[in-house]
């Protein structure tokens, strides 16, 4: 199943695309300059920084590639040539910016990141830096039949969902999730302690909140624990907070998060299995700001 594409893609996106190599497995762009946020004056986002990132199989071929292409796009890293470039991509959230980059009268700026960590960060929330990104509305400007990746967009999402409701009360309604969502990935960046505005998670979800629905509908609909009232046109959950519901949460979240929550809970030198903690943390009234610490 494929993430949906939100709109058509626009024609400055297919513009800004056709200026590089196009051996991609996905591409999307984010970012206030692609979604209104609140607050913003209105055209405010047609000046803004256009963000993409680029997810490709090969980092090295593509690199050399666009080398040749856009020599210009990179700082001085350039004369290391690609094998270097994917090098340094490795590291941290396994993404390589370009930024400042003047395309069509714009300023952009491009994240490659390889297939592979791309998968790996969907499956595991490794870092959560590109899979934070994909749980929030994108641009889908290219995706191709990888089945795994299409499989792990899809995870990702599902994975948003379980930790939202570990989260959040009994009852919510359907802007509370999307709130709860849209925290995750800021939940762990200093940025939003030091200098950016608390509100953005706000910004971000109010008029956006038909492109979270599209989002993530379907994840929903199969989700025995939530009622769409179509009539009303809303949705209401009622989230099962018993320590056997709260454990069959825990056990689907993520590998990283379920690691990261076991090192809360268990002191060093005690080698419990997670399974155990967690069962621990299921029976434990704030088992919520648990999994929000992690």
């Amino acid at each position: 199943m494929a993430l949906p594409v939100l709109s058509s893609s626009a024609v400055k996106f297919r513009r800004v695309l056709a200026q590089f190599p196009q051996e991609l497995s996905l591409a999307f762009a984010y970012g206030s300059g692609v979604f209104r946020q609140a607050g913003a004056p209105a055209g405010h986002g047609e000046n803004n920084m256009l963000d993409f990132v680029f997810a490709v199989d090969d980092s090295v071929t593509w690199h050399m590639m666009n080398l040749l292409k856009n020599r210009s796009h990179y700082s001085f890293l350039k004369v290391f040539g690609p094998k270097q470039i994917s090098v340094i991509q490795s590291y941290g959230a396994g993404i390589y910016y370009n930024t400042l980059v003047p395309c069509n009268g714009r300023m952009i700026k491009y994240g490659v990141i390889s297939t592979d960590a791309l998968i790996e960060d969907l499956l595991h929330w490794k870092t959560l830096y590109v899979a934070g990104r994909l749980q929030k509305p994108v641009k889908i400007l290219t995706q191709n039949e990888n089945s795994k990746l299409q499989a792990a967009l899809v995870s990702n999402l599902k994975s948003a969902v379980t930790a939202a409701f570990l989260m959040l009360p009994e009852s919510f309604s359907e802007e509370d999730l999307y709130m709860q969502i849209a925290g995750l990935s800021y939940s762990g960046d200093f940025r939003m302690v030091i200098g950016e505005d608390r509100s953005k998670v706000q910004n971000i979800v109010k008029p956006n909140v038909p492109h979270f629905q599209k989002l993530y509908s379907n994840i929903l609909q199969d989700c025995p624990q939530v009622v769409y009232k179509h009539h009303l046109g809303r949705l209401e959950a009622s989230i099962d907070k018993s320590p056997e519901g709260q454990f069959a949460q825990l056990m689907a979240l993520p590998r990283t998060l379920q690691q990261k929550i076991t090192s809360l809970v268990d002191p060093p030198g005690k080698n419990r299995d997670v399974e155990e903690i967690l069962l621990q943390v299921a029976h434990d009234p704030d088992c919520g700001f648990v999994v929000h610490q992690g």
